[in-house]
């Protein structure tokens, strides 16, 4: 099994959310990452956004919910992954 980075968030309620990256791709100029919630399978996938500021000292993410972000960054990820399905 290939070690595959993670990325820890804070949820809402302040849990921590362990998340594996998939793979990365930068779009006008921003960074965007698919992860998922288990390393390898049948797992829930997320697009995150990497909004993180020079200032920052950690980095921040979030979660893509825009319809027309998600809509172009899915399709850049499924045409990386060629056998994979971000629907």
């Amino acid at each position: 099994m290939n070690e595959k980075s993670k990325i820890t968030m804070t949820s809402d309620d302040g849990g921590e959310i362990e998340l594996y990256v998939v793979e990365q791709t930068t779009l006008g100029g921003v960074s965007y990452y698919l992860a998922a919630d288990k390393p390898e399978g049948d797992a829930e996938a997320y697009i995150l956004k990497d909004e993180s500021g020079k200032e920052d000292t950690e980095a921040v993410f979030t979660i893509v919910s825009d319809e027309t972000e998600l809509e172009a960054v899915s399709q850049i990820f499924e045409g990386l992954l060629d056998d994979t399905d971000i629907s």
